[in-house]
């Protein structure tokens, strides 16, 4: 077994298309046939069915998807640390970035990339479950988003700043000027909210699950840049981290601070908690690059920014 059959097949098994693998693959499908077959006839087990509508993964090879992962992850990341041991920080770093941290981001990569020009930066945004995932079939080196509310045994999240879930209005709004806001105030403004699944939305129902408030939502929307524009060009209340409107020009973000009861808060004991972490696979080998864009992370000004803000 050759550790480029183990390749070929990861990319039959993620596209389960032989022609978009050979492509991606950069080889004729008549190949890449050839490679699966022999791999097939090493392990004496059919790894996909195959016909003319679709190609599927046998239980073997559903089997062998995980521990092909991690056998090309161990062999890639052998080559990267030899390579390391010039100091010299080359290759690629995959970064997943959820929309919250977009602002905090920017400064980072710019100091990294100015720092080390031969080291190529690829940035994903999307949902947390989304990354996360990416992270455990190691598509990517680490994850900045905000820690979630379960745990996962594979990951070690480092916090790197903590935050609070705020409303966003333009700077004209009437509420602009409030220093602090309860959910039972959101009850009187038309809000347009993150999607569901959004962190900064996941966030908002867990705080209002159990209140019995009703609001009025016109919209939600799952582009961060959009929400946005609404909120500056509209009267709509939007409900983001305050760490998502950081260098946001127009734009006010008002801590929420309590339900608007009194009896409820005291009793419950409100909470307004959001750490802004750094997710790792736990135990795994870490490249120098993402060792040092982690570095950089914790010395960004956008960061003490975010901190000052509390």
């Amino acid at each position: 077994m050759e550790i480029r059959q183990l390749k070929y097949f990861l990319r039959v098994a993620e596209t389960l298309n032989f022609s978009q693998a050979a492509r991606e693959l950069f080889i004729t499908q008549s190949t890449l046939s050839q490679q699966i077959l022999h791999l097939e006839q090493e392990l004496s087990q059919q790894l996909f069915v195959r016909n003319s509508h679709e190609v599927i993964l046998t239980e073997a090879g559903e089997m062998l998807l995980p521990m092909a992962r991690d056998s090309v992850y161990m062999v890639d990341n052998c080559v990267q640390r030899i390579q390391e041991l010039g100091q010299l920080l080359t290759g690629e770093l995959n970064i997943g970035v959820t929309f919250s941290f977009s602002g905090i981001m920017a400064e980072t990569m710019i100091d990294f990339m100015h720092k080390h020009p031969k080291v190529k930066l690829s940035v994903c945004f999307s949902s947390m479950e989304d990354l996360i995932e990416r992270l455990q079939r190691h598509e990517l080196d680490l994850v900045l988003a905000f820690k979630p509310s379960e745990g996962n045994p594979r990951i070690e999240s480092q916090v790197l700043f903590n935050n609070r879930l705020a409303a966003v209005v333009n700077s004209q709004h009437p509420l602009a000027q409030q220093k602090g806001i309860t959910l039972d105030d959101l009850q009187r403004h038309p809000l347009v909210l993150p999607a569901k699944g959004l962190q900064a939305r996941n966030a908002f129902d867990r705080m209002t699950a159990h209140s019995g408030l009703q609001y009025n939502i016109k919209a939600e929307i799952n582009n961060v840049g959009l929400l946005f524009k609404f909120v500056r060009q509209t009267k709509y209340v939007t409900v983001l981290s305050e760490s998502t409107v950081i260098d946001e020009t127009g734009l006010v973000a008002i801590p929420v601070i309590g339900s608007g009861s009194t009896v409820a808060d005291s009793a419950e004991g409100f909470k307004n908690e959001m750490e802004g972490c750094i997710h790792t696979l736990k135990n795994g080998y870490q490249k120098a690059s993402a060792r040092e864009f982690i570095h950089l992370l914790h010395q960004s000004t956008a960061i003490w920014r975010v901190l000052v803000r509390q």
